[in-house]
């Protein structure tokens, strides 16, 4: 990328967005003509149309004054870049299974020290997260086991203990931390085209996920090595694929970046107090937000150590009362199918972190910790499930309140859980977050938008 490019033009592209943010303002107010059906459309159309150009070039210009110095127009910039592997999910997405060191210099990517998550094996990273933090994850050691270092959906705190962690493992200080998925790479190979293994293995767009998701722990049943190997392998290919200017048409790359971005499969987060300030205010950040807006975060961790996750099918509801009172009653719903079928191998069945519970249920249960981040100052009165009340767990999250399930969901069965909430009337649209799992969930939100 010609960063120098980019950044010249950010200027000229700041203008043409402020008078875009101006002009969707102006066709906001236009009142409906609702005596003639033909120009009500037309007004509706209309402001469609530029809410639609405002944001892009607001995107445009955002794009402009972060991307070049991110990309290393400034010197070379140095990225840890974590592979997810959403079959054991985590508050941003998946286990951490691998990564790589990617660098940036004048716009030039290139990729080193792909390695799998073994080698962060008695890593530690020397960062202080809070007291909220501390108090909701603690028991699971996040800063001292990588496997528990992403159970926040908070993507800055897991950034920055990989961060830390690789600092102390290799004395390498990165400038930011980028995080993506098996899906985000097979959009990225619709894109780019198939790739081959050492072996003469394809790798295709059709085939990545379920490989490396579900396909590797037959394969692999009982070797470890030889499975992080092949997932180190694969990621190896489709990076060298991406950054050795093979791509054929970057219209189509940037497509296929777009929608893991749109579907939360790709997160970025900057040591560059600057930078990571302009990359909260995109989707890039999975941030949670410091707001006081209507918020319904739900959160799915796996409990059982194990990969059933990739058959995991969950549904998501919020619901609201109207903006009449100071508080309104609300409704988060979180329905959860484990679709896993027979003849799993130990590795993906067997629910090693649960061993408590384990033994009462059938082979292949998920035992997941469910948590909703609420409202900020919502208060639950109980969690439903069978029409009776079910125990949780109540913690903070950037002073959003958490609560938390647990529960286990044997093979071709489901469970639905409803959280039922009291929450202030705030202002603000509401939001539903989605964590990046193996099928896209398209939340139903039914919250009525209040004003101040």
């Amino acid at each position: 990328m010609n960063v120098q490019l980019l950044r010249d033009a950010a200027p000229e592209l700041s203008k043409i967005a402020a008078a875009a943010t101006l002009l969707n303002a102006q066709a906001g107010k236009i009142s409906d003509p609702t005596y003639i059906s033909a120009m009500s459309e037309a007004r509706t159309q209309l402001q469609a149309q530029i809410s639609e150009l405002s944001e892009l070039l607001r995107n445009t210009d955002l794009a402009a004054r972060l991307a070049p110095s991110m990309l290393g127009a400034d010197g070379r910039r140095t990225y840890f870049m974590g592979f997810q592997t959403n079959a054991e999910a985590r508050g941003t997405g998946g286990l951490l299974g691998g990564f790589g060191i990617l660098h940036f210099d004048n716009g030039k990517a290139s990729v080193d020290n792909l390695a799998s998550n073994i080698a962060l094996d008695d890593a530690f990273a020397s960062v202080d997260l809070g007291p909220d933090f501390n108090q909701l994850y603690g028991t699971s050691r996040p800063t001292m086991d990588f496997r528990n270092s992403n159970q926040s959906s908070h993507f800055p705190y897991a950034a920055q203990i990989w961060k830390s962690m690789w600092a102390q493992k290799s004395g390498m200080d990165v400038d930011g931390v980028i995080a993506v998925d098996p899906i985000a790479l097979s959009y990225i190979l619709e894109a780019m085209g198939p790739v081959t293994l050492p072996d003469g293995e394809t790798i295709t767009t059709d085939n990545v996920v379920e490989l490396t998701e579900s396909t590797i722990y037959a394969r692999f049943p009982d070797d470890q090595l030889a499975r992080k190997q092949y997932l180190q392998d694969v990621a190896s290919k489709v990076v060298e694929h991406m950054t050795a200017g093979e791509v054929k048409s970057p219209r189509k790359l940037l497509d296929a970046l777009g929608k893991a971005l749109t579907e939360g499969r790709i997160a970025v987060w900057s040591a560059s107090p600057e930078d990571q300030q302009l990359l909260e205010e995109t989707p890039l950040a999975h941030v949670v937000p410091d707001d006081p807006a209507p918020f319904a975060g739900v959160v799915i961790s796996n409990l059982g150590g194990n990969k059933l996750d990739y058959y995991l099918r969950p549904q998501i509801e919020y619901s609201a009362d109207g903006c009449a009172g100071e508080t309104r009653k609300s409704t988060v719903t979180v329905r959860l199918t484990n679709t896993a079928p027979e003849g799993l191998p130990d590795y993906a069945a067997i629910a090693s972190g649960y061993k408590t519970f384990a033994p009462y249920f059938p082979r292949s249960t998920n035992f997941a910790a469910v948590s909703l981040v609420a409202t900020k100052g919502a208060t639950l009165a109980a969690v439903v499930a069978k029409n009776e009340k079910v125990p949780f767990y109540v913690g903070k999250e950037r002073g959003h309140p958490v609560f938390q399930v647990q529960v286990g969901i044997p093979p071709g069965k489901s469970i639905e859980l409803s959280f039922l909430l009291s929450e202030p009337t705030s202002p603000g649209a509401p939001r539903v977050p989605v964590q990046p799992l193996v099928e896209k969930v398209t939340p139903i939100v039914s919250v009525p938008q209040c004003s101040k």
